[in-house]
């Protein structure tokens, strides 16, 4: 039997539901007498049902997995509509509403679907509960209207014109009227059906009742005078009616004439006003309303419009114009941050507040800031403490574009806490004090990974360990916020100072120094190490005893002196560019010396006798002839050397002159390749002082090679800018040091000149011959000695050679010994020729 009565229901739904289906041109087949078209048809139908039955699958299983899609709710109510399912189409349009604001014109038809179905009085309270939930939305005149027109069709107490159901439809006629009354394009629409309730109540009084007819009679003039005084639409024609209605009364004077100024002034008065105030928007309603501009192109119409209502200072007006703008454009943010921060500025508290600040954030979830406006409207309007935590906690689901709206929404339910706790007094619920402690260990799980060695992290965890101290009275747990801080933020100085400020200001000075001591010797960028040190030392001044303040001394000096050595080291580590230069040239030429040496005795040996054979010259030809040739060509080569050398000097001396003008020079390293003269600018505006920024780039291909120096006006700019080191600039950490052209730059003289040693070792050794135990073709007095140093003279000779200096006399030399005659040569000793000199002596 219930199957049967549940089959009966559907069949019942399904016939009720005909008239639907016929709007949506659902068509039937044209002619059942012809087999084949109907067998064609049969089919037709039964595939289209397949495949609605498929679509109807494939978005259920996208809805399951995906909820949030919007577009799949949409046509998923359409296509159930199409296919009748009354019990699914109604599941389908609660869970899209229980998670978007439904159109307006989903929400009337809805109601006009239920309507359809359900005319019976059982029903009616539920179809009145749903134009209630469309209305409130947003501002619909057509679905207003509909509202209006279903209560009076099917509720029966004001279809039998009683006196409770008379009140009813008034009070939902002022409602209509509150809410668009004042809409300028379609608000004479509710004036008019209200004025067309009134007058069917008039004709319901018994004529003989004069005072009653007399009371309603006044209450539709009331209406009329209320629609002229406001600006709308067609508003000569409501003057006209007026008019006509108020002769059919039995006033008179002409329609088309000005009497209504004699016999109702200040009707006139109040008309003239709202039709120049019309004029006044006429154009601003022309521009909302065109249908060929693009919604960017409206919605700055609307903005404009909005600004011209605001200037005329009538809040209820505005009120209107922005649930218009609204309900044309429900997802502009930035629409619905200017509607509630309009009302937060002019009504502040109420139920219409409230409301607009809960529709915002249903159309616009991921604004964080409409969810913080909507906790602080509800703070306002003394919500319960359950509204507000439900509230805020369907905001932490949403997804939000950054981290500070976020923390923003934490500190917002944390600043609301904290208020009623400390307005609460001694009657304050500890589990309040519970709460604010949760959401901050709530605030800090999420945000302590994104946010570590930052100032947002350490505020928050500061204004965490305030409130255990203050409104908690718990030190432990305003020291344990604290130690959880530096766990995550250890290498922030400003961490451990604001630890250490809170025990100074409760007068722990004891636990104060012992975290002095903990945070001493850690090492924190830029001059923050040293910092602490100063710290430590005017504190035990402050603080502490003559013993306290030797300790620290104790302490601290040494750590000062490690800092300072360690900058010192920092400052030698960064080599000048043009030494780069002079280093790459020296291994150059090192290498080239290296594969001189690394050639067989036999081929250097070759390629000493390769010049004198040709010449022609024979074996019987005298060494001196050799050796005053080869003399002459090495002779010739150092000389060259040497002007080379000295041309190298002095080029090298103009480029430095060039970048170290003063010795009021930063040097700055690990530049990014991209950053610009104005980018280094940007970067010591704080400091100031800035007299000259210069980039070094590659000579050949013209890039930067990441290294700068920045030229101050005085001593003082020039530290502010060294004290920036280890500072960030573009994603790299620059190293700033001063720069030292004296500790650089070359001796002009030549000592202490390794480039100069490598060319005078790489010239001579070129030169040079070994015969493998024979003596060198070159003497040591065919040597350039004018301005050398006596390390450069260097000659290699023999089976076992010696590195002899000129300046450094041979072993075995005395000063009785006889000079070496001209023409002579002082042959130099062997090994063991030195050793049989030792064992005499």
């Amino acid at each position: 039997m219930a199957e049967e009565a549940r089959m009966e229901e559907e069949t019942h739904e399904k016939s009720v539901l005909s008239p639907i289906l016929e709007s949506m041109e659902v068509e039937a087949p044209a002619d059942s007498s012809h087999g084949g078209d109907s067998e064609s048809d049969s089919d037709s139908d039964s595939d289209s049902e397949a495949n609605d039955k498929l679509q109807v699958q494939t978005l259920e299983s996208e809805l399951y997995s995906n909820p949030s899609n919007y577009d799949a709710h949409v046509q998923y109510i359409k296509l159930l509509r199409r296919m009748g399912d009354i019990q699914k189409i109604r599941t389908a349009r609660e869970a899209m509403s229980s998670l978007f604001p439904l159109t307006p014109a989903m929400w009337q038809e809805w109601a006009q679907d239920e309507a359809f179905l359900n005319s019976g009085p059982d029903t009616f309270p539920s179809i009145e509960k749903l134009y209630e939930r469309g209305i409130s939305e947003y501002l619909y005149v057509p679905l207003w209207c509909d509202y209006i027109n279903f209560v009076q069709e099917h509720d029966p107490s004001i279809c039998e014109c009683s006196p409770a159901g008379i009140s009813k439809a008034r009070t939902l006629f002022e409602r209509a009227v509150t809410a668009a009354g004042l809409h300028v394009a379609e608000g004479n629409k509710i004036w008019e059906a209200y004025r067309e309730f009134e007058q069917a109540i008039l004709l319901t009084i018994d004529e003989s009742d004069t005072e009653a007819r007399e009371k309603q009679l006044q209450r539709i003039r009331s209406l009329f005078h209320r629609q002229l005084s406001i600006p709308l639409v067609d508003s000569e024609s409501s003057l006209l009616a007026y008019k006509t209605w108020e002769v059919e009364q039995g006033k008179a004077f002409d329609i088309e004439s000005n009497d209504l100024d004699k016999t109702f002034p200040h009707v006139s008065s109040a008309h003239r006003k709202a039709f120049d105030m019309f004029n006044a928007r006429a154009q601003f309603e022309e521009q909302i309303s065109q249908q060929n501009l693009s919604d960017a192109e409206r919605l700055q119409h609307y903005l404009v419009y909005l600004k011209f209502e605001q200037s005329m200072q009538d809040p209820s007006r505005v009120n209107i114009l922005y649930e218009r703008a609204v309900t044309d454009f429900p997802v502009s943010a930035d629409l619905w941050l200017d509607y509630t921060s309009y009302l937060n500025k002019t009504l502040k508290v109420g139920n219409v507040v409230k409301d607009v600040h809960l529709r915002a954030t249903r159309n616009c979830t991921w604004v964080g800031e409409l969810w913080v406006r909507y906790l602080l409207c509800l703070e306002r309007c003394r919500s319960s403490e359950t509204d507000i935590s439900a509230v805020f906690e369907k905001s932490l689901q949403c997804t939000f574009s950054s981290l500070d709206e976020y923390l923003d929404l934490y500190l917002t339910r944390i600043d609301g806490l904290r208020r009623r706790v400390s307005s609460a007094g001694e009657t304050k619920d500890p589990l309040d004090h519970l709460s604010i402690r949760d959401i901050f260990q709530r605030a800090s799980d999420y945000l302590s990974p994104h946010l570590k060695n930052t100032q947002t992290l350490l505020h928050l965890y500061a204004y965490w360990a305030r409130l255990e101290a203050t409104l908690g009275k718990d030190l432990v747990a305003c020291r344990r916020a604290w130690e959880s801080l530096l766990k995550t933020c250890g290498s922030m100085l400003e961490a451990w100072q604001g630890y250490i400020a809170m025990e100074i200001e409760f007068g722990n000075i004891s636990e104060a120094r012992s975290i002095y001591k903990r945070c001493y010797t850690k090492r924190f960028p830029g001059m923050g190490s040293e910092e602490i040190c100063y710290c430590w030392l005017r504190f035990e001044r402050e603080f502490g005893k003559l013993e306290d303040f030797d300790y620290a001394v104790q302490k601290v000096t040494p750590r000062l002196e490690e800092l300072k050595l360690f900058a010192s080291q920092q400052e030698a580590r960064i080599i000048d560019p043009n030494e780069s230069n002079v280093k790459k040239n020296r291994e150059k030429k090192r290498s080239s010396t290296d594969a001189t040496h690394d050639e067989s005795p036999a081929k250097r040996k070759k390629e000493a006798i390769l010049p004198i054979r040709s010449h022609g010259k024979k074996k019987s030809q005298p060494e001196n002839a050799i050796e005053s040739v080869e003399t002459q060509d090495v002779n010739a080569k150092a000389e060259e050397s040497d002007k080379i050398h000295e041309q190298g000097k002095k080029d090298a001396h103009l480029d430095k002159s060039k970048v170290f003008t003063d010795q009021l020079t930063a040097f700055v390293s690990n530049i990014d390749l991209k950053a610009t003269n104005n980018h280094l600018s940007e970067f010591f505006s704080d400091t100031g002082g800035v007299k000259a920024i210069r980039i070094l780039h590659d000579k050949f291909t013209g890039k930067s090679r990441g290294l700068a120096y920045i030229d101050f006006v005085d001593e003082e700019h020039l530290s502010a800018a060294i004290a920036k080191n280890k500072r960030m600039l573009l994603g790299k950490k620059l190293s700033i040091a001063r720069s030292n052209p004296k500790k650089n730059r070359k001796d002009s003289s030549g000592h202490g000149s390794g480039e100069q040693n490598s060319e005078a070792g790489k010239s001579f050794t070129g030169d040079a011959v070994d015969n493998r135990g024979e003596q060198s073709g070159v003497s040591h007095t065919s040597r350039p000695a004018a301005g050398k140093r006596g390390s450069e003279n260097v000659v290699l000779k023999g089976k076992n050679t010696f590195a002899m200096p000129r300046s450094v006399r041979p072993l075995g030399f005395t000063a009785s010994k006889p000079e070496a005659t001209a023409g002579e040569e002082e042959k130099p000793k062997s090994n063991d020729e030195f050793r049989q000199m030792l064992l005499k002596k």
